[in-house]
């Protein structure tokens, strides 16, 4: 893929990327910041053309769009679906199930090396910080989330949020560029609340865990107890059957 100052998805995260997930990358981030609106007709010729690749990887990176419902497959191409309001909060409903379900993993293990790991992160997030770097920023927050769902060793759980992460990844990105932008005294209250989220794991306290969701998701707060609640009962359903 050619190398262009119009690419909105950070190129040094790509390192490792075949070209066909090169191009659903940098195609996902212009449809969800909506430079390509909902409803634009997709070419495979046009897109291979833009990107200076063949229509092989054109055709792969449509094909996991299309998985994620950003997009759907049609003849040679493909219609822009894009994400509306309802599907970014439903994205945010499986983060506060999966980092409630967590937590309540967590307090029964050793947290010390997890500690450990997203003091390091929180470091790299105060340096970005410092130096206005909104991309490094969210790679280190979508780090920091990942260390912690990482720590438990639940292989379908690190399924769900992978299928997850490159469309909550990019609504990450554009927030946190929106942010340094418009909004930088924003970051003081931002890396508090990861601390406190910290603290909470630490101190395998669910107030604080609580009340750090709360702050982390304040679109959704509503929702953050009754949430909390589901992941208990179904704890306890879990551990009654396994007493019979």
């Amino acid at each position: 893929m050619s190398e262009s100052e119009g690419l909105l998805y950070p190129t040094k995260w790509l390192t490792k990327a075949s070209t066909g997930d090169r191009v659903a990358y940098e195609l996902r981030m212009r449809i969800i910041s909506g430079t390509i609106e909902s409803g634009t007709i997709l070419s495979e010729n046009k897109l291979a053309a833009d990107f200076a690749v063949s229509r092989s990887p054109v055709r792969e990176a449509l094909k996991v769009l299309a998985s994620e419902n950003i997009i759907r497959l049609e003849r040679m191409g493909a219609v822009v679906i894009g994400l509306t309001e309802k599907d970014i909060e439903e994205i945010y409903d499986v983060r506060l199930l999966i980092e409630t379900f967590v937590f309540e993993r967590l307090v029964k293990l050793d947290i010390n090396q997890v500690v450990k790991e997203l003091s390091k992160i929180l470091e790299m997030m105060k340096i970005a910080i410092k130096y206005h770097d909104a991309d490094e920023f969210s790679f280190q927050d979508v780090l920091f989330h990942e260390t912690i769902i990482r720590s438990i060793g639940h292989s379908h759980i690190m399924m769900i949020w992978n299928n997850l992460k490159p469309t909550m990844e990019s609504l990450i990105l554009l927030s946190m560029r929106m942010r340094f932008e418009e909004k930088y005294d924003d970051f003081e209250r931002i890396f508090t609340n990861h601390e406190l989220y910290i603290e909470a794991i630490r101190k395998k306290d669910r107030a604080l865990m609580i009340e750090s969701l709360h702050r982390n998701f304040d679109d959704v707060q509503g929702k953050v107890e009754d949430l909390w609640i589901s992941q208990q009962l179904l704890a306890n359903s879990a551990d009654n059957n396994k007493q019979k």
